[in-house]
């Protein structure tokens, strides 16, 4: 959908971007738009990043660990101030809602655009935000927001507000730091986790917690304030599925809602945000429960990840009025001028197992194909083919946004445009997020944050493959993609389909999987190939272009995408990619040692060592802390058994599949 242009003198003549992809690389879209010079920055893992490349010009800040770059507030003041920034766009993440950094704009003179220190303040203790909400008249869910934080008193207190409750880390969101406690037994031991969790990502323990709701939806409004006491929402975004408390898609307008709770949430982010003379772009998130009342949550004071989807709706640049309000204008549009039109979602494609709880994936982009933007899709996304994903940042890969006149469009939209997104090398959601979007309860609009743990099964279904006829279909392209590349040698010698005497031509294509070899034998005949699977023989005419391989067998004639990286091949079927092994022989080499051992799932930070060497243990007991990627992961005891050494400390860093822990199990 187009999006309505403003105009107006801005005071801001270069932009310096404190944050790293999707969002770098979107603000400098914007801003080079509006002619404004804009600087990116870059740790040493993102030395050759596409923000890096966009932006006019770049500056090294550090080492990749975000604490060592992009949270070091001194070092980017610095590289403003010689950069002769007018202007920092912080993101969101690292210092989006960091005080001090705001603060540290201010003293230097440099226009941070985000709201004012104070208005952070506020919303940045949620306990503190609690309060000000309550006494502005904002609904709220029962809970304990005080600042008595010892283990006791935080205990008497959960018992005071019922079980089952939600701990959240008082200054943070993005679901770091939060866990549910079903039970008075359970609820010490998650007060740690999330304490730890809440001062690794966000320098302070503090947490708070509530009556968790079951089965609420997610409701949010976006809000938009600026220097002259005007507001406006813009519209509301549904973003119910989540997995682990983060948002996996959300969409715009919020369906099945009424007007009248349209309005009355509207109005009551509005009057959150001007309880806090709020300025700029920010995001009031509430619950709202089957009964149709709604609950304040938080307010992120910052531009959300989801932002698209309300610029698709409204034809609106979220960055474009962020830069005017920061530069001291009014805001372009009143509320009665606020026009919504269509339907948009935004999915976002991460790199993480699916199958393995959610578990993150590094690794290279081997191979990435999109769906074509155009004013029904975009893409928003700060990598390519070719880039890592490391453990140092969150695995997203990319926001894929669709918009269309209804919901049942923009859903179709959505649901090919998933088809159409093609990513090897690591692990991806892209098939979980179809199999998601095409959930007829998703679809008939049951939406809840429970969602995903409600459907699972179906959501997460066993394969029924038929990996036969997909070996076939890799073998077919395998060779075709062969005799492409041989035949650029018009030589008969060199032709991998030349005349043979006496026999046809036969190829065979070996695969592995583990120890099983599996081969396919496929005859070249005057009009392709055939082969027999079973008891049945099928004729097959192919042929390829880039990564499609054209199909007729049977007279039914279809494409399939095989992506080839080294030895593997990447089979993009109906039900999700197969990745295939080229069988190659080569010496394996056993650790008899090894069975024993409990090794690290990713790349990623050691937080915690539990146990020494010589403990007795017992099976699923926690042996090993670890952070990775923003979230933290326990090891745990495989079998009962003797600690017979352990392998790092706490502060180390560690590579995925690094040993850990050795036990001796219990005979």
């Amino acid at each position: 959908m187009a999006k309505q242009k403003l105009t107006g003198l801005f005071m801001i003549q270069s932009l310096l971007i404190a944050n790293r992809g999707e969002i770098a690389c979107r603000v400098i879209e914007t801003a080079r738009q509006m002619g404004i010079r804009t600087i990116a920055v870059y740790s040493a893992a993102d030395a050759q990043a596409r923000h890096t490349q966009l932006a006019d010009e770049a500056y090294y800040i550090g080492p990749a660990p975000s604490n060592e770059s992009y949270l070091k507030a001194d070092t980017i003041i610095n590289v403003a101030k010689s950069a002769g920034a007018d202007a920092i766009h912080p993101g969101y993440g690292f210092l989006s809602e960091n005080e001090s950094f705001a603060e540290l704009c201010q003293q230097n003179d440099i226009i941070f655009v985000g709201p004012p220190v104070s208005a952070i303040a506020a919303m940045g203790s949620k306990s503190a935000a609690k309060a000000i909400m309550e006494e502005a008249g904002v609904p709220l869910v029962p809970g304990y927001h005080g600042s008595e934080q010892d283990e006791d008193t935080l205990f008497a207190k959960a018992k005071e507000v019922g079980f089952p409750l939600l701990l959240k880390a008082a200054y943070g969101g993005g679901g770091k730091g939060m866990r549910v406690v079903e039970s008075e037994q359970d609820f010490k031991s998650a007060l740690s986790s999330a304490k730890r969790e809440a001062k690794s990502s966000f320098g302070n323990d503090k947490v708070l917690f509530e009556r968790f709701i079951r089965n609420p939806r997610h409701v949010e409004i976006q809000v938009f304030c600026d220097q002259h006491g005007n507001a406006v929402y813009l519209a509301e975004r549904d973003c119910s599925v989540q997995r682990r408390h983060q948002k996996v898609i959300e969409e715009a307008p919020a369906p099945a809602l009424s007007e009248t709770t349209r309005q009355a949430m509207g109005e009551a982010a509005v009057k959150a945000a001007k309880a806090i003379d709020y300025v700029g772009a920010g995001t009031v998130e509430f619950l709202y429960d089957a009964s149709g009342e709604f609950f304040f949550m938080e307010m992120n004071t910052r531009l959300q990840v989801e932002h698209p989807v309300t610029e698709m709706i409204t034809g609106l640049d979220l960055v474009e009025w962020q830069l005017m309000v920061a530069s001291g204008d009014s805001l372009p549009l009143t509320q009665d001028a606020v026009t919504v039109n269509g339907h948009a979602f935004e999915a976002r494609i991460y790199a993480e197992d699916p199958a393995n709880d959610f578990l993150p994936s590094t690794g290279t982009i081997r191979h990435l194909r999109t769906p074509a933007v155009n004013d029904g899709v975009r893409i928003d996304t700060g990598v390519e083919q070719g880039d890592e994903i490391s453990s140092f940042y969150d695995p997203m890969i990319a926001k894929l946004i669709v918009w269309d006149t209804d919901r049942d469009r923009a859903l179709l939209k959505l649901q090919r445009a998933l088809k159409q997104y093609r990513v090897t090398g690591l692990h991806t959601n892209i098939e979980f997020l179809h199999r998601l979007a095409s959930h007829p309860a998703f679809m008939r609009m049951d939406l809840t944050t429970e969602f995903i743990q409600q459907y699972e099964q179906s959501l997460f279904p066993e394969s029924t493959q038929d990996l036969n006829w997909v070996r076939t279909e890799a073998a077919v392209f395998d060779v075709l993609q062969r005799q492409t590349q041989i035949n650029t040698n018009n030589s008969p010698w060199n032709r991998a389909d030349a005349l043979r005497l006496n026999e046809a031509a036969v190829h065979v294509v070996e695969f592995s999987d583990g120890e099983e070899l599996n081969h396919v034998e496929l005859e070249q005949t005057d009009n392709g190939f055939s082969v027999t699977i079973g008891e049945e023989r099928f004729a097959i005419q192919a042929s390829i272009r880039d990564d499609q391989l054209n199909v007729v067998v049977n007279g039914h004639r279809y494409q399939r995408y095989i992506a080839t990286c080294d030895d593997t091949l990447t089979v993009f079927t109906e039900q999700g990619p197969v990745t295939l092994h080229r069988h190659k022989v080569a010496d394996t080499l056993v650790d008899d040692n090894a069975g024993g051992g409990l090794v690290a799932p990713m790349n990623g930070t050691i937080t915690d060592v539990l146990v020494s060497k010589g403990d007795h243990v017992e099976k699923d007991q926690a042996l090993v802390i670890m952070e990775a990627m923003k979230m933290e992961y326990t090891i745990k005891a495989h079998c009962a058994g003797e600690v017979t050494d352990v392998f790092f400390a706490s502060g180390d860093l560690v590579s995925d599949g690094d040993e850990l822990v050795a036990i001796a199990e219990k005979e």
